[in-house]
């Protein structure tokens, strides 16, 4: 690491906004800690950042931070776009994030909310996030009936045809959105696909005044699916990145039947929420 990272006259590590824990003066001297204080700011961007924002939310100097930069785009921690000017998160961050969800400490907590609810249902329930601009399986529970459609964890779904992918759009600004529609059409899998960014919006408002989402058919042909959010304790706007959803075959699970099991279903992400918080606070303690 540089002489500039060493330097005795580096600001302090203050606490971010809403960056997790106060890492402590026995700690900001550490390079590698300011590093991962850094990742943690950047983890909690949703739009692409310029060296300047990030000089103005840490107060630490900016060669320093230039430096910082440089070492985590040459990991591939991070990318810049093609002028160069703004960051994002890149390809080994971003599967760093999706190993620590599929292999979260927690998973084995989230798994029996998950069995309780399928047997409480009796339909196959799924555990989802969204990254980069999909919806992917966490952890799945199928159930014992015959017929049923098969998805594993790491599994990967659009999300403008899931009940989960739709919420987590309903949570992104339309300027967010619009990033993503321009990167190319919308695939239609489907009769009942909507690809139609006019009318994908309207469902996304009606999603986020409703605060569940329905997959009629949008993504596999006789499948219905429906889907909220996993309540977040810990940020401020209260955005998530974790939704549960039950799945069925229609011939068993129609619309009426799957609006009996939304109270189950909101109970689930309430018992999700509590979990999560549980091991933040337990990694709060430990720092």
């Amino acid at each position: 690491m540089t002489s500039a990272l060493r330097s005795s006259a580096r600001p302090s590590l203050r606490r971010l906004p809403d960056s997790g824990p106060d890492l402590g003066n026995s700690l900001k001297e550490t390079p590698m800690v300011r590093l991962l204080v850094l990742l943690e700011l950047i983890a909690r961007k949703d739009a692409p950042f310029t060296l300047q924002n990030l000089v103005q939310d840490t107060q630490w100097p900016k060669p320093s931070l230039h430096r910082m930069l440089a070492q985590l785009e040459a990991s591939g921690l991070l990318q810049r776009d093609l002028k160069g000017r703004h960051y994002s998160t890149g390809q080994r961050l971003t599967r760093l994030a999706e190993n620590v969800l599929l292999n979260s400490t927690t998973r084995a907590a989230r798994h029996r909310v998950l069995r309780l609810l399928v047997d409480q249902a009796g339909e196959s329930c799924n555990l989802t996030s969204f990254s980069a601009g999909e919806v992917l399986y966490l952890d799945r529970v199928e159930t014992a009936a015959p017929l049923r459609f098969y998805l594993h964890s790491g599994s990967r779904v659009p999300a403008h045809c899931s009940a989960t992918g739709k919420l987590f759009l309903s949570q992104m600004t339309p300027s967010q959105r619009q990033k993503l529609w321009d990167a190319g059409p919308l695939e239609r899998f489907t009769d009942r696909t909507l690809v139609d960014i006019d009318r994908l919006d309207e469902e996304i408002a009606k999603v986020r005044g409703q605060g569940f989402a329905i997959d009629d058919e949008e993504f596999l042909p006789g499948l219905l699916c429906i889907g909220v959010l996993v309540p977040s304790l810990d940020t401020k706007d209260n955005k998530t990145n974790m939704g549960i959803a039950l799945q069925a075959p229609k011939v068993r699970f129609s619309l009426e039947r799957a609006m009996q099991c939304l109270p189950l279903l909101e109970n689930a992400a309430q018992a999700l929420s509590r979990i999560n918080q549980s091991a933040s606070n337990d990694e709060d303690e430990l720092l």
